[in-house]
């Protein structure tokens, strides 16, 4: 059976958008089955459903009336997380400071010229398939000019980030 990780965006971090994963887990089991989780930045660790999107939307739904956060949920086989750490363009980057962010969809046309724009100096992006892979400079996330609103903007469609380290991992979880 295949695994698959949901990415919830933007949960249980500085203190917002607060989803207690005990809870969670438990609130999932009638839509998905059996799940785990991994860290509390939203990451669901499940079989792979039979319809991925309408699953990502019941989640979603779930999450709006039971946890009050109206957040993305993207999905992620096994397979599609080897695939990324196969294809990410930057060895040689600091594993902390190198983020894949996952895209519900494909990016606008354009979107990485316009983000090029805002790269504050050592930053390096590159779009491979339906992920932007994002090295940031040595401030990371706190020095970047590539916020959550430029990044939405720009690529017309949501995403969730995660560092080098916990893409390994969840490859490793899902497999």
């Amino acid at each position: 059976m295949t695994r698959s990780v949901l990415l919830l965006r933007a949960v249980n971090v500085s203190g917002r958008n607060r989803v207690p994963m005990a809870e969670l887990r438990e609130a999932l089991v009638p839509v998905l089955g059996e799940v785990s989780t991994y860290i509390a930045s939203g990451n669901i660790l499940c079989e792979h459903p039979h319809d991925p999107a309408s699953a990502c939307a019941e989640v979603r739904a779930l999450i709006v009336r039971e946890f009050g956060v109206d957040t993305p949920v993207i999905l992620r086989t096994h397979d599609a997380l080897v695939q990324a750490l196969q294809a990410h363009p930057f060895s040689g980057s600091t594993e902390k400071l190198l983020h894949a962010m996952f895209l519900e969809g494909p990016a606008a046309p354009g979107a990485v010229e316009a983000l090029q724009q805002r790269l504050v100096a050592g930053e390096r992006i590159a779009l491979v398939g339906d992920d932007l892979w994002i090295d940031y400079a040595e401030g990371g996330v706190h020095s970047t000019k590539l916020t959550k609103v430029v990044l939405d903007r720009a690529l017309g469609v949501a995403g969730t980030a995660r560092n080098l380290r916990t893409v390994r991992k969840l490859a490793e979880l899902t497999a």
